[in-house]
């Protein structure tokens, strides 16, 4: 899953990139509402997490801006702990959720974890595919009640092939999910990636096909 972080606090964004990237998450960031305006119009993400405080464009403005284009991306406004009527409005313009400055990283991750499941579209915590279950609050999987250790660009890979069943995934639609700005990842890195999450779960029946030139998906599971 892809994260967007919009904060002109470098020692801020920076603890956050890597409490975030260490729970498998890719994230991005940037300094100014205008670098974020930018970057929703032009990037796949799956959850915002925006400061009110940001200079040329305030966090508000970013995110009415946001939901104007009728954009459902889940946004967690971070603010100062004077800011309560900013946040109302903030609420107001469409934020999903708020956390208040200063505040404790596993706060944050619960939050984030609890958004981007919110925004699958009402999708439920356990996702089931055959023998397969994946929690999606804890992002671990288990094969026949067995725990499947997975990396976490795996992790990320069996998420978006199981939030889209029986559909496509072509390998630039995985790029932009998995992976950050900046970060070369050839077509063959894809392909490892896949190669190695089949493997895992293969011997439970879960399949994962490959259509030469379109992209990868989930085979059906067999009948139970």
């Amino acid at each position: 899953m892809r994260i967007l972080i919009a904060e002109d606090d470098p020692a801020l964004a920076g603890a956050l990139q890597h409490a975030l990237r260490d729970a498998g998450y890719a994230v991005d960031w940037v300094t100014s509402g205008l670098e974020a305006d930018s970057a929703l119009q032009d990037s796949e993400l799956d959850l915002l997490i925006l400061d009110i405080g940001l200079p040329k464009k305030s966090g508000l403005e970013v995110l009415k801006t946001l939901r104007a284009r009728d954009s459902h991306l889940p946004v967690l406004i971070l603010t100062a702990l004077d800011g309560v009527n900013d946040c109302v409005r903030g609420l107001d313009y469409g934020a999903d959720d708020y956390i208040a400055k200063p505040f404790e990283l596993a706060e944050l991750q619960a939050r984030v974890r609890s958004l981007t499941r919110r925004g699958t579209a009402g999708s439920p915590t356990l996702l089931k595919h055959g023998a397969l279950t994946y929690d999606q609050v804890g992002r671990t999987a288990r094969l026949n009640g067995e725990v499947v250790e997975l990396s976490a660009r795996e992790v990320g890979l069996l998420e978006i092939l199981l939030r889209r069943p029986g559909r496509l995934i072509s390998k630039n639609q995985l790029v932009d999910h998995l992976c950050e700005w900046g970060e070369e990842v050839s077509s063959n890195a894809i392909e490892v990636y896949v190669h190695r999450l089949r493997r895992k779960l293969e011997s439970g029946g879960v399949r994962i096909l490959t259509v030469r030139r379109l992209g990868y998906t989930l085979d059906r599971p067999d009948p139970q």
